[in-house]
């Protein structure tokens, strides 16, 4: 392998001649070790560093966050390319594809005048795409990794569109309460305890559905609020001179208030 020529800028390229060159013999040791299982969670982990880029409106970690969620694309890609399956030629090949099939109304005498035919579209031309013969293979389809309120809320969303959760909010609500007291008979019997507070989350991720709410960014502000109004707990009482576990259930009852009125 050439020597790498240091420079100002760099470009895909010189990322490409990077990580070839972590992965080679005079590369770095560690790099040559892995395998795409072994880097599977840093992948996940970048992945979710940018989202958090994005949530924070941060352009600045955002172009950090992008660089190392495409710098995993590229180090999964040379694995393959040492094995002669693919190279990144061939992964900007697939998807340059892939995006010009499923917009017929850009690159061919589709029409879509508006999102929902534009998303209606695509799931059919996916179908196709992925052989799947009913909408049962769709479900089947959704990651089993991604987070679980993310797969309830796809899993859902693709059973709608077939005709199943066809009633409103006022009904999926209804169902969250027979849920909560199938789980409050399995917590009296100390049985089926683990399936029905699946069920549970399972009709809470449904209810947002049908409300329109993000389940995982609903539960992600709310563990946010959490930790918030835990700091405001743990610093008044550190104000008090104790700390938590010296405080009686009422006094962090009243404390926990306190925080909530102050809108932690």
């Amino acid at each position: 392998m050439k020597e790498f020529v240091q420079k100002e800028n760099y470009d895909i390229a010189d990322l490409l001649e990077i990580v070839a060159l972590l992965r080679s013999p005079q590369g770095c040791p560690w790099d040559r070790e892995q395998t795409h299982r072994t880097i599977r969670r840093n992948f996940l982990e970048e992945a979710y560093e940018a989202v958090e880029a994005i949530d924070k409106n941060d352009k600045a970690l955002l172009l950090e966050e992008l660089g190392d969620v495409l710098f995993q694309v590229l180090f999964h890609t040379q694995i393959e390319a040492e094995q002669g399956t693919f190279d990144f030629a061939g992964v900007c090949d697939t998807v340059c594809k892939k995006m010009i099939l499923r917009h017929p109304h850009v690159f061919a005498d589709g029409i879509a005048s508006n999102s929902g035919e534009v998303l209606k579209a695509w799931d059919a031309i996916k179908q196709v795409e992925k052989n799947q013969k009913s909408r049962a293979d769709a479900l089947r389809s959704v990651p089993t990794v991604l987070p679980a309120l993310i797969r309830a809320d796809k899993l859902q969303g693709k059973a709608a569109k077939s005709g199943f959760y066809k009633t409103g909010p006022e009904e999926a609500l209804a169902d969250l309460k027979d849920e909560i007291l199938e789980l409050e008979e399995a917590v009296s019997q100390n049985e089926n305890v683990s399936n029905e507070i699946g069920g549970v989350l399972f009709a809470a991720a449904n209810l947002a559905r049908h409300l329109d709410v993000d389940p995982e960014e609903a539960l992600n502000r709310t563990s946010s609020r959490f930790i918030s109004r835990f700091t405001f707990v743990e610093e008044s009482a550190g104000s008090r001179g104790v700390t938590l576990d010296r405080l009686d259930s009422e006094a962090l009852e009243s404390l926990w208030q306190e925080a909530k009125n102050n809108e932690y």
